[in-house]
């Protein structure tokens, strides 16, 4: 489902697409893990997405990519709402929850996502096999 949702038409071919794909997936699967509302879930979501979409479309750095995360998590268990973020729906104990989760998935290996989406590559796709 989430490979339709996506619009991944080359999956057997594009090794950019499996990647994003698995990322997505165990995104999601973690979030469902953590018994996220669907607000909660598909804010998390939109999260990842937004973190990948700076990487991949505007070719932010780790350091300009962590000042984005901080900005979306501001404000979070705060009741002034001049501060509060687009995330106020989670938790404190949730917001660090998915700090660590994107500290771990994607920011620990951010260089590979940035390989994955700024090196060129040939593909030479034989067969699907």
């Amino acid at each position: 489902k989430l490979e339709e949702f996506l619009n991944f038409k080359q999956l057997k071919t594009s090794l950019k697409e499996a990647i994003l794909l698995d990322y997505y997936t165990a995104g999601f699967c973690w979030a469902k893990e953590m018994n996220f509302s669907l607000i909660q879930l598909s804010g998390f979501m939109d999260l990842l997405n937004f973190l990948l979409e700076n990487l991949s479309d505007k070719h932010m750095t780790l350091g300009d990519n962590l000042k984005e995360l901080g900005k979306a998590m501001a404000g979070i268990g705060e009741t002034n709402s001049e501060r509060s973020g687009d995330l106020n729906f989670f938790s404190i104990e949730q917001a660090k929850a998915v700090i660590d989760y994107l500290n771990i998935s994607l920011f620990k290996h951010y260089k590979l996502y940035e390989y994955l989406f700024h090196s060129p590559r040939e593909e030479l796709v034989i067969s699907n096999e």
